[in-house]
């Protein structure tokens, strides 16, 4: 209840949901209901109840990142020739490189908030912390913002999905070799991950496709399959040592079909019981947060992490836009979406933490970081006025002729 009343308060300072939902967890969690007499977060969360919990916010996760792969538009990356994949490789390269030049250049200042383990999983994970976009949360931007359809709605969306993608295979490299990979080596894990790709993209997706296209199918309700497909994906994928996330996402993607669209009461049924069950994953990641403890190096890093994702998104994204002919407005608008972490970038800082790549402390900085890009976008979005899109400039000639 109290995330559905902050989601709608989040909505009327034209700020996405998601904004109030984090700050569901945040007030229910132990920086601020756990600091009040009685222990009222205790009574309201016992720890018996936790571990429940956690289960019911992983479902929650892994039907939430099957709707991500199910909503991949990978045709909108049509008709725009270099644009949208230029624009995701800088506006990925560029922060992912700061993210692991600051792991370098600050080392102290992890290792006073307790990041004494900087090695290749800790770099790597900085890198996808300061990369990542948010790819629903951006999409539900430039539907509230009347930009679907126009050329920096579709550019920026096209390159969240392109950076989405990338930035999950480079957080699945990050995860290699930690206590939450398992027993199998890497190259026998890399070959079976390969393996286990292959047969997804390319027996699994045919058969579903095959068999949602049969008239008389049995099964000609997909909910079902939808569900048991993301369910079974997130736990092969758990067992290959990487998080139920990545099976969630991939189960999308192969339901999806090539060249496919959509169905309507999958996609709706599946966005309702994930709007259901997420509110436990932010009480979840506020129980994770300690706010009081982002002080002196930790403050520091904050400032630095932030500057260093916001530069690393702006830069790239606007320039590369300019250079592929959209105008100043559109450039800046693209490169201000792009910027939009949100839901997803909590989703990879739990993964983090769970691993035990990332402790509290440097969990909490890099939480406010994705709540502060994402806090940004809708008066940067008012500052631009990106109001008059391409069809309403068209229909104003129309007009005037």
């Amino acid at each position: 209840m109290l995330s559905s009343v902050l989601a709608a308060v989040a909505r009327r300072f034209e700020q996405p949901a998601v904004i109030g939902q984090i700050l569901t967890g945040v007030l229910l969690g132990p920086s601020v209901l756990g600091r009040l007499p009685g222990d009222l977060s205790g009574h309201l969360f016992p720890e018996h109840v936790l571990p429940y919990l956690n289960v019911l916010a992983q479902v929650a996760v892994v039907i939430f990142m099957f709707s991500v792969g199910y909503e991949i538009e990978f045709r909108a990356l049509r008709g725009h020739g270099r644009a949208v994949p230029l624009i995701a490789a800088g506006a990925l390269i560029v922060p992912m490189s700061l993210g692991m030049l600051c792991v370098l250049l600050f080392e102290p200042s992890f290792a006073a908030i307790g990041e004494d383990d900087q090695g290749r999983s800790f770099v790597l994970f900085m890198g996808v912390a300061t990369s990542i976009t948010a790819l629903p949360v951006l999409a539900a931007i430039v539907r509230e913002r009347n930009l679907a359809g126009t050329v920096s709605g579709t550019v920026a969306t096209g390159a969240a999905a392109i950076m989405d993608v990338l930035a999950w295979l480079t957080l699945a490299a990050a995860l290699i070799g930690t206590g939450h990979s398992g027993e199998l080596s890497w190259p026998v894990r890399l070959l079976l991950i390969a393996l286990f790709l292959a047969v997804m993209l390319a027996v699994v997706r045919p058969l579903l496709a095959w068999w949602s296209g049969r008239s008389q199918s049995i099964l000609r309700n997909q909910l079902p399959i939808a569900f048991a497909l993301a369910m079974g994906t997130a736990w092969a994928t758990a067992k290959l040592g990487l998080h139920p996330v990545f099976g969630g996402l991939l189960a999308g993607v192969v339901m999806r079909g090539k060249g496919s669209t959509p169905d309507p009461d999958v996609l709706r049924t599946m966005d309702q019981a994930g709007s259901l069950l997420l509110p436990l994953f932010f009480v979840v990641t506020g129980f994770s947060l300690t706010i009081d403890a982002v002080h002196g190096h930790g403050l520091l890093l904050l400032a630095v992490i932030t500057a260093i994702a916001c530069a690393g998104k702006f830069g790239p994204a606007y320039s590369i836009s300019r250079l592929s002919g959209l105008d100043s407005r559109q450039s800046a608008t693209v490169a201000t979406l792009v910027n939009t972490r949100g839901l997803t970038e909590l989703i990879a800082l739990n993964v983090g933490l769970e691993a035990g790549i990332i402790g509290e402390r440097l969990f909490t900085t890099l939480v406010l970081m994705a709540l502060l890009t994402t806090l940004m976008t809708g008066p940067l979005l008012a500052l631009i006025k990106p109001l008059k899109t391409e069809r309403t400039e068209a229909a104003e000639r129309l007009t005037s002729s």
